[in-house]
């Protein structure tokens, strides 16, 4: 199986609240960046073969650096982060495909990994790789704890409760058979239609194509608002634990 994982890691943090434009995939979980924590996961799953890194051009040189000290040996290309996450797919899509045309070598399926998620597992990216490639299409996600209500035509007042049972909150890595997802990208960037993951650009322009469901469990959490740093440390602990 020959997999290529593109990481999302151009995102700046507004939410996190953090100064100066850094980004939060630099901040530190256990004494390491979150970043770190992805990339490992990614370098460890035995399906991935190649990593391309989307982030801010300041990034570059700690990645590198962080690349050849931790023997991140996977990590191929680091590609300058878009607008918008999707702009940051497209553009580390763009040079996997320029990868194919110079030696001919094409990835079966294609990952695309929030870098803000650094407790995915090796196992579970394995996984993932294995039913992309086997349906064309397969998404993590998890069944949501809380009562989901629809905001009505009033926005100050809800509307009907939705059935819980039929939604899922979804996760990444989404994992695709990467002729979909290339072609699925360059219609988006000829229509200029966004959306907020790459799963929903798959609906839109091949409606046919089922997308395999992967339930995981809820440590694969994306480090999106202060809160999540304490909980981030607590999963981080564990797994320590379990291992000493």
């Amino acid at each position: 199986m020959n997999t290529i994982a593109i990481i999302a890691a151009s995102g700046i943090g507004k939410r996190m609240q953090l100064q100066d434009g850094m980004s939060k995939q630099m901040l530190e979980i256990g004494g390491f960046p979150v970043i770190y924590h992805t990339l490992k996961a990614f370098q460890n799953a035995k399906s991935v073969n190649a990593i391309y890194i989307a982030t801010k051009e300041e990034n570059r040189a700690t990645l590198e650096e962080m690349a050849a000290s931790s023997g991140f040996s996977k990590l191929k290309a680091i590609i300058e982060g878009g607008k918008e996450r999707q702009d940051s797919v497209n553009n580390s899509i763009k040079a996997i495909e320029e990868e194919r045309r110079r030696t001919g070598i094409t990835a079966n399926s294609i990952l695309v990994h929030d870098g803000a998620r650094p407790f995915i597992q090796p196992d579970e990216i394995d996984e993932i790789s294995h039913l992309s490639l086997l349906f064309g299409a397969c998404v993590p996600a998890t069944r949501p704890k809380d009562t989901i209500k629809y905001i009505g035509s009033d926005p100050d007042f809800f509307g009907e409760t939705l059935d819980r049972s039929q939604l899922l909150q979804v996760q990444t890595p989404q994992g695709f058979r990467s002729e979909l997802l290339v072609q699925a990208h360059e219609q988006a960037e000829l229509e200029e239609w966004y959306a907020t993951d790459d799963a929903a650009l798959v609906e839109r322009f091949f409606p046919e194509q089922l997308i395999k469901i992967f339930e995981t469990g809820y440590h694969n959490i994306k480090i999106t608002t202060p809160e999540d740093i304490p909980v981030a440390e607590a999963i981080y602990q564990q797994r320590i634990s379990r291992q000493v």
